[in-house]
């Protein structure tokens, strides 16, 4: 019985030595990753809208929602939404395209940790390439990548619902500019 308190209690100390220094190494490495997180998305931002040279991030309760594209003319060029969706193994982040009619120009898979050669496809031109020129009535219409269809319906369901959650908002922003 001794024995088993002994190991017991040396196994705790391990346990919180280990789980104290996994603290410690999160808190030292968050700020660099999110720094890179962010880098990466606003690399993606000038991929997807090569035309405009100033993003405005709109913001909503800490978390940005899309980005409005100026030209160098200080006009409207189009948004950039940020959409998210549940694929089969992780959170998929998205940024898709939009130009001034709410038409999809470009979509850039910016986080997916799907299933390699299945899942990781979404971010292939051949399934992005078919979101080009489509709105909300006609995102149906993209074709899901077959053997992965949970991850593709998760982006073409998550870009719709977003573009339909702030379709009146960018038609705001729209009238606001004019």
């Amino acid at each position: 019985m001794k024995e088993m308190l002994k190991y017991g209690v040396i196994l705790g100390i391990v346990c919180l030595v280990s789980s104290s220094v996994l603290a410690v190494v999160n808190a030292v490495t968050e700020p660099n990753i999110e720094k890179q997180r962010l880098k990466q998305e606003t690399g993606a931002l000038s991929l997807i809208m090569p035309e405009a040279s100033v993003f405005k991030p709109h913001t909503k309760e800490d978390k940005t929602n899309y980005y409005i594209a100026y030209g160098q003319d200080n006009k409207i060029k189009g948004f950039i939404i940020k959409a998210e969706g549940k694929g089969y193994s992780s959170v998929i982040e998205i940024l898709a395209g939009l130009n001034e009619k709410l038409e999809i120009t470009d979509i850039v898979i910016i986080s997916a940790n799907e299933t390699p050669g299945l899942g990781s496809r979404v971010s292939e031109p051949s399934f992005i390439g078919q979101f080009k020129g489509k709105d909300i009535a006609s995102i149906d219409n993209v074709q899901a990548i077959t053997g992965a269809t949970i991850s593709s319906s998760a982006v073409i369901r998550a870009v719709k619902n977003y573009l339909t959650q702030l379709k009146p908002e960018l038609e705001k922003e729209l009238i606001n500019a004019k």
